[in-house]
């Protein structure tokens, strides 16, 4: 599986909409992102594992 890069698009209580290079959404719940991460932020997608990138 190929890595992806999301951009948070917005924060929707339990759950981010995420957006890839592409410009298609994802739903992900917030229980399986970061701690740190906010409206904005850019995370890495690698065999389902979501890193912060800075």
């Amino acid at each position: 599986m190929e890595p992806i890069l999301y951009t948070v698009k917005r924060i929707d209580g339990d759950y981010a909409v995420l957006i890839d290079e592409k410009g298609e959404e994802n739903r992900v719940a917030m229980a399986l992102l970061p701690v740190e991460i906010d409206e904005g932020s850019r995370i890495l997608c690698e065999y389902f594992v979501y890193t912060l990138v800075e």
